[in-house]
């Protein structure tokens, strides 16, 4: 009999231990050998679990958004439903014009649905809102782009200061990027199928506030023991897994039997197929022999240089109420932090103690001056932007910092069209998958989505490898 393929998983970050546990649920008779590899001393990647006055809080991304009904089978399966937590907290701020302003209530991705509350904010000038009016009366127009930047999509119906001080904040948060630069195509396709030509972007966008508030199905969480967990449950459930820490796949070749990856530690692992879990630029790397036209789609793709500041304050250092999830600053606005977490607000886990839990976000794509600083002059300068934006009156009694120096990709105008010319690279190479942020979504639960999907798809391939082989034998 044929002995049982195996599946080589580089790269140990969420991607790359989900894909690991989806292909270990494969039937017994087609279940593959798994061998995961991760140049690091833990799995996780970017998911970190820091312990912060008594806490679990995050050092990467602290959300985890249930959207489809696969998800929370996951967690039902991982038996985690038990440990989910939901927001306490409900709206945010933005930190412009001097103080802590509402982003506007009704907003779709940051674009106005109603005036009004966009009038209240204070967020706008008076000439930047009667700016922003011509969205409500004039009609739209069909973008000249087939893959337009955010900034082109919203400065053209509502002008330059609902970007600046709401979109940008917004969405270049969430997308880890400047929006002028951002793909709408591939960040925010709900807001892009509305650019036709047609009546007043207004009335579609209430009309697709409407319905998505109507079909709401998605569930945004965390765990209460930190996401981490989250990882490790996979981890532990992935059944025949072989797991390898501070080993480096150094290159990947083809080989007759499938392909052949030369490791950092000197050995080499033969496998009948692999999975490339790691960031754009090091999977450009291995890529190189085998599909240049795949590598060199990929190291167009930009990453971001971020810092999370987590800092524990007295209580009574806290001088206004927290009523909100946190605040965002627009880029405009000059600041070092680009957004701020209440997590003590925010998440119902994290409170008591005497203390207060805060989360800050630092880093905007292209700033050199923050890497340089050290930890110290970093957490001074975020309790400093603290002081004026919240009245802090002592210092953290607890700081920790985490620096991601390439952070997260970038969804840059052409990034469907490169993830185009990377598939279709490996579409020539069976049994090679890539999975992971760069590709199809940089969140948590996109991630899982991206790996069960090309688990799924490795799976049929596999099934009908063993089935050739085993012909084969027979004949």
């Amino acid at each position: 009999m044929p002995s049982r393929l195996r599946v080589a998983v580089i790269g140990g970050g969420i991607s790359g231990v989900a894909a690991a546990h989806f292909l270990s649920r494969a039937d017994e008779a087609t279940r593959p050998e798994v061998h995961l590899i991760e140049a690091g001393n833990r799995l996780g990647g970017k998911v970190l679990t820091r312990e912060l006055a008594g806490y679990p809080v995050e050092a990467g991304p602290d959300t985890l958004v249930l959207r489809t009904p696969e998800h929370r089978a996951l967690m039902d399966e991982l038996g985690l439903t038990g440990d989910v937590v939901t927001p306490a907290a409900q709206g945010s701020y933005v930190w412009s014009r001097g103080r802590l302003r509402n982003l506007p209530v009704g907003a779709v991705s940051g674009l106005p649905s109603r005036l009004w509350p966009l009038i209240r904010s204070g967020l706008i000038s008076p000439v930047g809102l009667a700016r922003a009016g011509l969205g409500f009366v004039v009609p739209r127009r069909t973008s000249h782009s087939s893959d337009p930047s955010i900034g082109e999509l919203v400065r053209p119906p509502f002008g330059d200061e609902v970007f600046e001080r709401i979109v940008a904040p917004l969405l270049g948060g969430v997308f880890s990027g400047p929006a002028d630069l951002i793909s709408a195509r591939s960040t925010v396709p709900h807001i892009m199928a509305l650019t036709g030509s047609g009546p007043a972007l207004y009335f579609s966008l209430r009309r697709l506030r409407r319905s998505t508030a109507a079909g709401a199905g998605s569930k945004m969480c965390t765990l209460q023991t930190g996401l981490s967990a989250l990882v490790e449950a996979l981890s532990s459930a992935s059944t025949g897994c072989t797991v390898r820490t501070s080993v480096r796949a150094e290159s990947l070749e083809r080989a007759d039997d499938g392909y052949r990856l030369a490791l950092s530690d000197g050995t080499t692992l033969r496998a009948d197929a692999v999975v490339l879990a790691t960031p754009a630029y090091a999977t450009a790397g291995l890529l190189e022999p085998l599909a240049p036209q795949a590598s060199a789609a990929l190291r167009e793709v930009a990453y971001n240089a971020l810092a999370t500041v987590l800092l524990a304050y007295p209580e009574p250092a806290v001088s206004r109420p927290l009523d909100a999830t946190g605040f965002l600053v627009p880029p405009c606005d000059g600041r070092l932090i680009v957004g701020c977490s209440w997590l003590s607000a925010k998440w119902p886990h994290l409170v008591g103690g005497g203390m207060t839990l805060i989360r800050c976000v630092v880093g905007r794509y292209g700033d050199q001056e923050w890497p340089q600083l050290d930890d110290d002059t970093l957490a001074g300068r975020v309790h400093d932007e603290l002081v004026q934006a919240m009245g802090m009156t002592a210092p953290p009694a607890q700081v920790h910092i985490e620096r991601w120096p390439q952070a997260t990709p970038i969804y840059t105008v052409g990034h469907g069209d490169r993830v185009g010319r990377v598939e279709a690279a490996l579409a020539d190479l069976p049994g090679l998958h890539v999975t992971g942020a760069a590709y199809h979504g940089a969140g948590v639960a996109s991630c899982l989505t991206h790996a069960q999907n090309t688990a799924v798809k490795l799976s049929a391939e596999l099934a009908q490898l063993s089935t050739n082989r085993e012909a084969g034998v027979r004949g």
